[in-house]
């Protein structure tokens, strides 16, 4: 075999259709679309539609549950928190809490605060003011000459406010 003699196996490449430019070619006209219809029309997407049959998607079972009062912390592990104070990027001096962390670039979303994990080995003798720890991580901050300082994280009240039928009838009760 020469370079010379290379070449495509049959039938590898093939030019595009061209649809819609006279009769002759082929696909010309209505360019392989049929007359009439959703489909002929252009901007058309039927994603899942299955002619009236119930979808495959809807077919199948829901799984799994979404707790609504379920809490969103951002998790941070011993041993990343003594990574970023041997970087200097956390000082161990002052409390190490949410912001701090953030600042760090260590917590990362988290509306309900951070929950300290004890994976990995913490050094430095540090004060943390977190919404949650393990049993484990807080053993080892406090093996340091640590401490660990559990705080709720205050929720803004969320009270729906009257309605104004609410408010007229205890107008009338008054």
């Amino acid at each position: 075999m020469k370079l010379n003699e290379l070449k495509d196996n049959e039938g590898a490449r093939t030019n595009r259709m061209r649809v819609g430019r006279g009769i002759g070619s082929g696909k010309g006209k209505t360019g392989g679309r049929g007359q009439k219809g959703q489909k002929s029309r252009s901007g058309v997407a039927i994603k899942g539609f299955e002619g009236g049959q119930m979808p495959l998607h809807m077919r199948l079972p829901k799984r799994g549950f979404n707790n609504p009062f379920g809490k969103d912390y951002a998790e941070v592990n011993l041993g990343m928190v003594q990574k970023f104070i041997d970087a200097k990027k956390l000082d161990a001096g002052k409390d190490i809490d949410h912001a701090a962390l953030k600042a760090a670039g260590l917590a990362r979303g988290g509306k309900d605060g951070v929950r300290l994990l004890g994976k990995g080995e913490l050094t430095a003798k540090a004060k943390f003011i977190v919404a949650g720890a393990s049993k484990g991580a807080i053993e080892a901050v406090e093996k340091v000459g640590g401490s660990v300082e559990v705080v709720e994280v205050k929720e803004p009240s969320s009270k729906p406010s009257k309605s104004p039928r609410e408010k007229k009838t205890e107008k009338k009760s008054a």
